[in-house]
C-alpha cells in the first residue's frame, strides 16, 4: 500500500512540475497584443521596438489631455497615443526593467508585468515591487 501511494504521489508532482515548467516558457512576443485597461476606459497595445516591449494608449472613452504631467511643456499633449508602458526586457516569463506612466496621477514608477493566461499582470512599484499595486489588464481577443 505504501509503494502505491508512493507511486501516486511522485506522478502528481511530476504532472505539477511539467505544467508549472511549461507554464513559465512562454514566447517572449505572447505579450504583444490589444488589452483593456483594468477599468476597461481605456485599450492598451502592447508591441516590441527594436529588443524591448511597450505599450501605448489606443483608444480612451474620454479623450484627454496629459494635465497632470509634471513636465510644463507635456501637459498639452493627447493622452491617447502615449506610450505609459517604456523599456521593458523578457527573461523567463518576466517582463522587467520598465516603467510605467500614470496619466492620472503624472507619476511614473519601476514596473514588471507577467502574462497570466489572457490577463497581463502589471506591478508598479517604487524602489523594490513590494512596495507598489498590482492591476490586470485583459487581453482583447
Amino acid at each position: 500500500m505504501k509503494k502505491v501511494h508512493t507511486v501516486i504521489f511522485l506522478t502528481l508532482l511530476s504532472l505539477f512540475c511539467q505544467a508549472f515548467m511549461e507554464a513559465k516558457h512562454i514566447s517572449p512576443n505572447e505579450i504583444i497584443g490589444i488589452y483593456w485597461s483594468p477599468k476597461k476606459d481605456a485599450k492598451i497595445e502592447i508591441y516590441l521596438k527594436g529588443q524591448q516591449y511597450f505599450g501605448k494608449f489606443i483608444w480612451l472613452a474620454t479623450p484627454r489631455k496629459d494635465t497632470k504631467n509634471p513636465a510644463k511643456e507635456l501637459q498639452n499633449r493627447d493622452v491617447l497615443g502615449l506610450e505609459l508602458l517604456t523599456k521593458f526586457s523578457y527573461n523567463d516569463g518576466v517582463y522587467s526593467g520598465g516603467e510605467i506612466y500614470d496619466p492620472e496621477t503624472g507619476k511614473t514608477y519601476a514596473c514588471k508585468m507577467n502574462l497570466e493566461g489572457d490577463k497581463l499582470k502589471v506591478r508598479g512599484y517604487i524602489g523594490i515591487s513590494l512596495f507598489g499595486r498590482t492591476e490586470y489588464f485583459e487581453r482583447i481577443k
